[in-house]
């Protein structure tokens, strides 16, 4: 039995996974001008970094919005396209071994994914994401590049920003610790850093993301949300998310390969 080869397509990003007898090999991502350049630059590094022949390939399986743009068969080979929702939830499943769970898929927007082991549905999602991160950036910070975002943050005090129930309150009000956010960017002031900012801006949309999560779960039962996506990868994510854990007792679980999810998803339905 060949390899599995799963392509997420973004407009620009494309990331590239093989699956050989239950295990994720390698998984790779490439930035290219346009969706097509972007995933056959993935697909040959791929190859190449991996030694793998065109003949070892089962079958290819893509996904995402790009992949609209894909009509041929990927260099001839055996290929077909899966449902991104569905890729989503079989790829957190698969990482996370949890199977009664949120998908929380973190891009430029935010898609919420129900999971209850074979039932996979799409609950809806909110237009905040990577999107809202670098648009915001661009206009508060004169930058959009991620990895000048994240170095401007670590300098920056969030309590200089988001106003804190510590701020308006003497006491912990119930189930609300001091630390707990009130109200964000209430305190930002026209002179903030741009320090400040850009830790404000990320912990804004992390917040944002990670309590529409827990809304969307009432009613349902469940208490595990699997992040996946680019924003997983923030280092803002492992102190905000464990903060909401605390504050409405839920779990929010990064699997290893959290920004390769809808990739993996997209090779495992192929098998469904």
């Amino acid at each position: 039995m060949g390899i599995v080869i799963g392509i997420d397509v973004g407009i620009s990003t494309t990331k590239i996974v093989g699956l050989r007898n239950g295990v994720v090999v390698s998984p790779i991502r490439i930035t290219a001008a346009d969706p097509v350049t972007s995933l056959y630059g993935a697909f040959g590094k791929y190859l190449y970094d991996n030694h793998i022949e065109l003949a070892d390939i089962e079958q290819v399986m893509m996904t995402g919005v790009g992949s609209a743009y894909i009509d041929s068969p990927v260099y001839g080979l055996p290929t077909g396209k899966a449902d991104e929702f569905m890729a989503d939830g079989l790829g957190a499943m698969y990482e996370s071994g949890k199977d009664h769970v949120i998908v929380v898929s973190m891009g430029t927007g935010t898609s919420l994914v129900r999971c209850d082991g074979d039932n996979i549905t799409h609950i809806g999602g909110l237009g905040i994401g990577g999107g809202t991160l670098t648009g915001l950036s661009r206009v508060l910070l004169q930058t959009s590049n991620i990895k000048e975002i994240q170095e401007l943050a670590k300098e920056g005090d969030i309590s200089n920003i988001n106003l804190l129930i510590g701020d308006i309150c003497t006491h912990p009000l119930p189930g609300l610790p001091m630390d707990a956010t009130a109200s964000l960017f209430a305190k930002a002031q026209y002179n903030a850093s741009r320090a400040d900012l850009a830790i404000g801006i990320i912990c804004m949309v992390l917040q944002t993301i990670g309590s529409t999560a827990v809304i969307a779960s009432i009613s349902s039962g469940i208490r595990d949300f699997v992040m996946i996506g680019n924003l997983t990868l923030l280092p803002e994510c492992k102190f905000i998310f464990p903060q909401l854990e605390k504050l409405y007792n839920v779990h929010f679980f990064t699997p290893k390969y959290s920004e390769f999810c809808t990739a993996i998803g997209a090779a495992l339905c192929h098998r469904g």
